[in-house]
């Protein structure tokens, strides 16, 4: 017999009085407020941060930065706006003495988005608090996101050399190489392409021949302003910029083999220069990669993420080095026990550890590790996703957002054991609104792997009264469900429905064995766990109607989707977003081939019954369950031709469909799509379970 177990989530992360009027409806979004890019001032006095609201007549979000100030490391007043409302505004960061803010804001003609603000007084009191006007600057050859040396002195940067300088009409339209001609280049307005990576999702509408692309390197300019010094001449990219601690050494990440379309090993670098330039020196080698390089504090250690190949568990490592940043010695890895994933690594100030952020299950924390190896321990806790962690200089103050299933993300700030809430955006409209908590459900399937999920019942539930369930499926497949806030939840338990959220095999935060146990097996392994699940929450809550029982999620989750509802008859109707339908088709068009290559051992052509047998256009003919297809016009990622394929099958088959398609919006219109569309999408994801499995009480779908 499967083990059910039920618990409820009670973290109450503010009190907020019981004023519940409604459940969440689509066009509550437009009242939402984001907070994020958490940036912590060094001293701890303040936090700059980036609120994002929805202006929904422009249909558009506006960022600006904004301030909280601190005293002993806790919240002391309100939290202010400290750039202007009529500019956009985001990526703040600290000089490392405190007294500069700056950030990226495009400003009229000016071809410069990097501004600098001066914040002055004792406790770092910005002059915009008192009404003055806040002075802004550029610092001449500072034209990228900077990353400050210790001492302030000096600001490395990374960028393309021609950045800022306007491309030729259409260049890189035609690849260098092409081989075929025209009779008069200015009447053709089309691509000739000869790079497999022409395109990329959430970029339009294509990308240029890479050939005609420059690199990013990486340049430093003094402090007080100069000309930049341009460091490398390198035919790759340079990103992960760190300073050593004295200033004389700077390392930064490539790979050698970016260009390489045909290359499928993990080939990226680690690489050190000295401040005044040279000749860089790889400090690494293949195979497997290393990235995110990280110096101690005395300079004498660096710790770096270490990954052997795709899908092999990546390892924090620590080597001690020279002066000039050469590893000495064989690097260690300091939690071998570690099973899960991790990122954000940063040295604690006294340099006997190492912090990062991590998924477990369905939690997100901070945690902390020695720099000698042992086990990792967790620094925050709670059900709930913690992220965007900023840590002040002495490392005693610790600011991130935090968010759970029943509040969008807000400020926090941590010092010791002592954790403050530093704002509440969304508390005032939140008041009026009836939000279900979730319920921690959990299940063993027949291998006696044990499963996580969670039901949010509907609003205004009445025990013994009959509802319908509505199973939501996250993407990845590697993703993962958990605690925090997904407003598509609330919106259909307001429209009186249970809904379930599981993290089948195949998620993230349970182990790498449990991650990558679909191997080859997409659909058929995890398809035990999705109802297996169902049958749970049945279990748990008998008023769900066994015969009004949805399904629905977006890109692995609409895969999935229409997996389920082809090669199983336990759903009533269906909303399949960003979808795939047939890999064999969506290999040709996506900009991600490389994610089948890996997980289905080869390609179509290699293992052509395989991608034939887990794609559901093969078992098409099963579907009984009405379905509303959403799809992105300029989604790269899982292209409109899977889309259109579900439709027009479904369609010859007399099974009620509908197809929903999104001008101007990528793979994520659930996410950051145009407002007005992204409301759109969630008012007919809601309405079409209602009309479905609500007012017709699955009496139309057992006709059809």
């Amino acid at each position: 017999m499967r083990r059910i177990t039920l618990s409820l989530i009670a973290i109450v992360l503010s009190a907020t009085p019981v004023l519940a009027q409604r459940g969440l409806q689509s066009t509550d979004f437009y009242k939402e407020i984001g907070v994020g890019d958490v940036a912590l001032s060094p001293d701890a006095s303040l936090v700059a941060f980036t609120v994002t609201t929805i202006v929904e007549e422009k249909n558009k979000r506006h960022r600006e930065i904004w301030l909280q100030r601190l005293t002993d490391g806790q919240p002391d007043g309100q939290p202010f706006r400290f750039t202007s409302p009529r500019q956009e505004s985001t990526g703040p960061t600290w000089s490392p003495d405190g007294s500069l803010l700056s950030f990226s804001s495009q400003r009229g003609e000016d071809d410069n988005s990097i501004w600098f603000v001066r914040v002055a007084g004792p406790g770092g009191e910005a002059r915009a608090r008192r009404g003055r006007p806040v002075r802004r600057q550029h610092i001449k050859g500072v034209n990228a996101q900077p990353i400050w040396s210790p001492d302030g002195q000096w600001i490395a940067f990374t960028r393309a050399p021609n950045d800022g300088v306007k491309a030729a009409l259409r260049e890189g339209w035609i690849a260098p190489n092409a081989i075929s001609n025209t009779v008069d280049a200015g009447r053709f307005d089309g691509r000739v392409i000869t790079s497999m990576r022409y395109k990329r999702d959430g970029t339009l509408p294509f990308l240029p021949d890479p050939a005609t692309r420059d690199k990013r390197q990486l340049f430093v300019v003094p402090a007080e302003g100069g000309e930049a010094m341009q460091l490398t001449d390198l035919p790759f990219d340079v990103g992960g910029v760190v300073w050593s601690p004295d200033e004389e050494t700077i390392l930064f990440t490539g790979n050698e083999r970016q260009d390489d379309e045909y290359n499928e090993e993990q080939t990226g670098d680690i690489y050190s220069i000295s401040r005044g330039g040279g000749t860089p020196r790889r400090l690494t080698g293949n195979p497997g990669s290393e990235s995110n390089p990280s110096f101690s504090p005395d300079g004498k250690w660096i710790a770096f993420t270490y990954t052997a190949e795709r899908g092999a568990l990546s390892e924090l490592r620590v080597v001690a080095v020279a002066s000039n940043g050469e590893f000495q010695g064989e690097s260690i890895n300091v939690m071998p026990e570690w099973d899960l994933g991790f990122g954000g690594v940063h040295w604690t100030p006294n340099g006997s550890a190492l912090r990062f952020n991590a998924g477990v299950g369905g939690n997100s924390h901070l945690f902390q590790v020695s720099a000698s190896g042992g086990t990792p321990q967790a620094i925050t806790n709670g059900d709930r996703r913690l992220s965007g962690f900023s840590t002040s200089r002495y490392g005693n103050t610790i600011a991130y957002t935090a968010t759970d299933p029943t509040h969008p993300a807000e400020l926090y700030v941590r010092r010791g054991d002592n954790e403050r809430r530093a704002t509440s955006f969304n508390d005032e409209w939140l008041e009026k609104i009836d939000l279900q908590p979730a319920e921690r459900l959990t299940w063993n399937v027949a291998n006696g792997t044990e499963i996580e999920g969670w039901l949010i019942k509907p609003v205004g539930y009445t025990p013994g009264r009959s509802y319908p369930m509505v199973l939501k499926v996250h993407g990845g497949p590697h993703g993962a469900y958990g605690n925090t806030w997904f407003r598509t939840f609330h919106t259909l338990s307001a429209a009186g429905m249970f809904v379930l959220y599981t993290n089948p095999r195949g998620s993230s935060g349970y182990g790498h064995d449990f991650q990558y146990a679909t191997m080859g097996q997409w659909g058929e392994m995890d398809q035990e766990d999705y109802l297996t699940g169902v049958e749970a929450a049945i279990t748990a809550y008998p008023d769900i109607d066994t015969n009004r029982v949805g399904v629905s999620g977006g890109s692995y989750g609409g895969f999935m989707t229409n997996w389920l509802s082809s090669t199983t008859d336990r759903f009533a109707a269906a909303v399949t977003s960003r979808s795939i339908t047939n890999w064999e088709s969506w290999y040709g068009t996506s900009d991600a081939q490389g994610l089948t290559e890996y997980e289905f051992s080869g390609t179509p052509w290699e293992q052509r019954e395989l991608y034939r047998r887990l794609s559901p256009i093969s078992y098409v003919e099963n579907v009984t369950a009405p379905t509303l297809i959403i799809h992105s016009e300029q989604d790269w990622r899982t292209p409109m031709p899977d889309g259109e394929q579900w439709f027009m099958a479904l369609k010859k088959l007399g099974v009620p469909v509908e197809f929903a398609r999104y001008p101007r919006s990528s793979h994520g219109l659930s996410r950051g799509g145009e407002p007005w569309l992204l409301v759109d999408r969630l008012e007919r994801l809601t309405s079409w379970f209602a009309y479905w499995l609500v007012e017709n009480g699955g009496n139309e779908v057992a006709s059809n």
